[in-house]
């Protein structure tokens, strides 16, 4: 790659080359937990400089593979938590090679993003990117295919995400269209800055292009939203007074024995919530994945969850629990609950179906030990849970639980108080399905998950994409995790309340269940299509660049 025989050029390509590296470094280390978008602007600047700049005199060479590096530096700097994966040798895997097994995974998941980024690039350099109209073409691309990917098992987190926890008001921006939405706008902030950077003369144009791009995408999110959060606002202010969302009434002991505080002294019920909203009794158990199925592990679950129940039951308190939750894969396959139920309990689990196992939401009704509604998890983590053409192979996965089979699309869980909209932990990710379940009806959103024994970085990442599908639904959204995130997140995408990760405990969230839909829960990702469609239009009609010096003109023109 690229003409080394002349030490000039060879430093030309070296100088591109580490350029890819950093900005796709600094980009992914601008994801969450930092969710700093200017470190992205920044980083995006750069990969359009290697797209749209003339190539080092002689050496066009020098660019080839630089869209690789920088989504390979990208996503092994944003995915370094796949590497707590080792040791594997509680699922059998031999000693050495769990590590190369660990790198091999992180490794291949950098190719994969490298690879979707220099194939973005070839396509840019298929036209003029110094052309507005290729650059919202191109950023729509990207933010689409981040949508694509997503719904499917190769994507975890992306540009749509990375605004959180940093930047809320660009954010908001999902409530109009999604998460694609979020991505190409960042793109298109990266553009302006590489042309603002690159335009020859007076850079007032291009300045004021690029604050007007900044400005208007956080006065959007703003303004989309405007209406939840003053409601909300109103609720927090006095309508659940003596229980605002999110107020916590059980928190847990540190220790590792059963650690749950009694339950608060019965209000007055003049300050009960409304019969609208629901109360929700969070278990967390903490429970390393390693140790999951252990005799003495499953008895110390059984035991937390039938206190929990007892705790939940009415006349255990003034102030009743309508559901009590718990995480993904909490109950093993076929386990009852310890007691009849006295209120919903909606626990993680499995569930044979033929042939097929599927980790499932489980939903148990009063008076019952036995699941009555389910939903299985449709979005399989690769090798983990499901291994391609797994009926060939002697390994069933890396999941303690062997291969899973995947479920049904669909989100919606329906309940007796109302049908709620389940993500079962990696689902996360995909908005659309989500957005799919608040428009059939789903009143609040549940994520079910297990994220043992990923670092706090990963948590924080879920947490991020939590806030961003509470922001796209305009739902609250509640989230039961093994060892954390355990949070209640409100229709604003504003964190509530949480449980302290790694610790055993349980907490009791007030939620209001909405049946209001953003646009996006309307017109999904409506508005990138008419915007990509728009942009194709223009690049149709407009003659082609013949020469470098039509393009060099075209650089004044926001002067």
């Amino acid at each position: 790659m690229g003409d080394d025989r002349h030490p000039a050029l060879g430093r030309a390509c070296r100088r591109q080359r580490l350029l890819a590296v950093a900005a796709g470094g600094l980009a992914g280390l601008a994801l969450p937990p930092l969710g700093l978008p200017p470190l992205i602007w920044i980083g995006l600047a750069a990969l359009w400089a290697l797209a749209g700049d003339p190539p080092a005199a002689g050496a066009p060479e020098g660019r080839r593979w630089c869209g690789l590096l920088w989504g390979a530096a990208a996503v092994l700097v944003s995915h370094r938590w796949l590497l707590w994966l080792h040791p594997l040798d509680w699922i059998g895997v031999p000693g050495p090679l769990s590590l190369p097994l660990c790198l091999a995974l992180w490794g291949a998941c950098g190719l994969a993003g490298g690879l979707l980024v220099e194939g973005w690039l070839t396509l840019v350099r298929l036209g003029n990117a110094a052309q507005p109209a290729t650059a919202v073409a191109t950023a729509c691309v990207w933010g689409l295919a981040e949508v694509l990917l997503a719904r499917g098992p190769l994507f975890w987190i992306g540009l749509g995400s990375s605004a959180l926890p940093g930047d809320p008001a660009l954010a908001g921006v999902a409530a109009l269209g999604g998460a694609g939405l979020v991505a190409a706008l960042q793109v298109l902030v990266g553009w302006c800055l590489w042309r603002l950077l690159r335009c020859s003369g007076s850079r007032r144009g291009w300045l004021a292009l690029t604050g007007l791009v900044v400005l208007g995408s956080h006065l959007l999110g703003l303004a989309a939203m405007a209406g939840v959060t003053a409601e909300l606002n109103r609720e927090l202010n006095g309508e659940l007074a003596g229980s605002p969302p999110g107020s916590p009434l059980v928190l847990a002991a540190s220790s590792p024995a059963l650690g749950f505080l009694p339950l608060p002294p019965s209000p007055s019920a003049a300050t009960a919530p409304p019969a609208s909203a629901e109360r929700l009794l969070v278990l967390q158990p903490a429970i390393p994945t390693r140790r999951k199925f252990e005799a003495a592990q499953q008895r110390r679950l059984l035991e937390q969850l039938a206190l929990a129940q007892r705790r939940s039951a009415p006349g255990a308190s003034g102030r009743p629990v309508q559901s009590l939750l718990l995480p993904e894969g909490a109950l093993a396959l076929g386990q009852p609950l310890p007691e009849v139920a006295a209120v919903e309990v909606l626990s993680g689990g499995f569930r044979q179906q033929g042939a097929g196992l599927h980790s499932s939401l489980l939903r148990f009704a009063v008076g019952g030990r036995d699941p009555v509604g389910w939903v299985d998890k449709h979005r399989l983590v690769p090798f983990g849970e499901w291994v391609p053409l797994a009926h060939l192979w002697s390994w069933s996965g890396l999941s303690a639980v062997g291969g899973l089979q995947p479920g049904q699309p669909n989100r919606l869980l329906s309940r007796p108080a109302g049908p709620i909209g389940v993500a079962i932990c990696y689902e996360i990710a995909d908005g659309t399905a989500l957005a799919r379940a608040s428009r059939e009806g789903a009143g609040w959103l549940l994520a079910s998950a297990n994220l043992d024994p990923y670092p706090a970085l990963l948590q924080a990442q879920f947490l991020a994409l939590a806030r961003l599908r509470a922001i796209e639904t305009g739902r609250w959204l509640v989230s039961a995790a093994n060892t954390g995130p355990s949070v209640l997140v409100d229709a604003a995408g504003r964190l509530r309340d949480r449980l302290p990760a790694g610790r055993n405990g349980s907490a009791v969230f007030s939620l209001r269940p909405r049946s209001q839909l953003t646009p996006y829960d309307r017109w999904g990702e409506a508005p990138l299509l008419m915007a990509l469609a728009i942009a194709l239009v223009l690049i149709l009609r407009r003659p082609p660049v013949r020469h470098q010096g039509e393009a060099a003109s075209q650089e004044d023109q926001f002067r």
